[in-house]
């Protein structure tokens, strides 16, 4: 469950007829709040995670509300534009994701806009309040209730595309292999002809470590974040790989209609900073689904959580084919008819 806060929606001041921005916080209380009121204005989500907007059940059609990318806004998207910004720092996955989305709020605000942050200390948002002063030279803090605050700046001046802090989310630009990722790799039994998915594709090195081992067969790598299907499908460029296809899914609902060998993951388990089995669980559930009768599932999580009795529920055979102290692979076979 999401640890939601309704602080934009009490403090963001807008009028019905402006240009409203969210910065990756598409499932705030706010969003909710503000698409009646904007009755000739508009409310644009840029947002990462296509879940999110899927919940909302945006119409496209005549409607006051607009959804695109955020992991790239800067590039496609015209200067100072819009009216009001708000972040809420519980839904940006980490310090990186918050700098870009200050850095979109200065692009996109007209000279005397106003960028609304709302967030608790453990999330950054001292932090923030240091950048907002630094880039706009102003800051207020409107707000300071069970932890949280809501900050504010107004933007006084315009910036060049060259003044920004930056102007792409590189997320996973010095990602290296992490360790649990090494233990699923060195677990992994691959055909050279299996049909394989990667669910929760990340960075991309699980579905391209199978695509190397699969050159007769065909991978596909899934992601709920917008920002990672890029970074695979880059990472999938610059490899050369043809036998590699990179999609947008919230898990695997993409790709439920087809059937495969083999299925691969290292899911989340966080989730607006509440730790939750809930993502992983979902991943195996649809696993159970489009896998093969003879077809295997792994799994690499940490050691504290508990995922052997979705398993058992949904697979005839399940044990741990490797790990350390830390972490551990789970595989699986057999899966049950649902």
């Amino acid at each position: 469950m999401m640890l939601q806060s309704r602080l934009l929606s009490d403090f963001v001041q807008f009028n019905t007829t402006d240009q409203v921005l969210m910065l990756n916080s598409a499932a705030d209380p706010f969003v909710i709040q503000a698409r009646p009121r904007l009755t000739t204005g508009h409310l644009c989500l840029a947002e990462d995670n296509i879940a999110t907007l899927g919940a909302l059940k945006i119409d496209a059609s005549g409607s006051s509300v607009r959804a695109m990318p955020f992991h790239d806004y800067i590039l496609h998207h015209s200067p100072e534009t819009v009216d009001v910004a708000a972040m809420n720092l519980l839904y940006q996955p980490g310090n990186v994701w918050m700098f870009y989305g200050l850095s979109v709020a200065a692009f996109a605000l007209k000279v005397g806009g106003k960028l609304y942050v709302a967030g608790a200390k453990d999330r950054g948002i001292l932090t923030m309040a240091k950048r907002m002063q630094e880039l706009f030279g102003n800051v207020e803090t409107l707000t300071i209730s069970k932890g949280q605050r809501v900050l504010c700046s107004i933007k006084r001046q315009g910036f060049s595309v060259e003044q920004l802090p930056v102007t792409t989310l590189r997320i996973f630009a010095d990602s290296k292999l992490d360790e649990g990722t090494q233990l699923l790799l060195s677990a992994l039994e691959v055909q050279p002809t299996d049909r394989a998915l990667d669910i929760g594709c990340g960075a991309g090195f699980i579905g391209l470590h199978i695509a190397r081992l699969a050159p007769q067969g065909k991978v596909t790598m899934v992601d709920a974040s917008l920002a990672a299907v890029a970074a695979s499908e880059q990472a999938v460029s610059l490899a050369g790989l043809t036998n590699v296809r990179v999609l947008p899914s919230d898990g695997a609902q993409a790709v439920l209609d087809q059937r495969f060998d083999l299925v691969a993951t290292n899911p989340p388990f966080h989730q607006g900073g509440v730790q939750t089995l809930e993502i992983a669980e979902r991943f195996i559930r649809q696993s159970a689904r489009i896998l093969v009768p003879n077809g295997r599932f792994y799994l690499v999580a940490n050691r504290f959580l508990k995922y052997e009795p979705t398993l058992q529920a949904c697979f005839q055979q399940v044990r741990e084919v490797g790990g350390n102290n830390r972490y551990k692979v789970l595989y699986a076979t057999g899966p049950r008819p649902h």
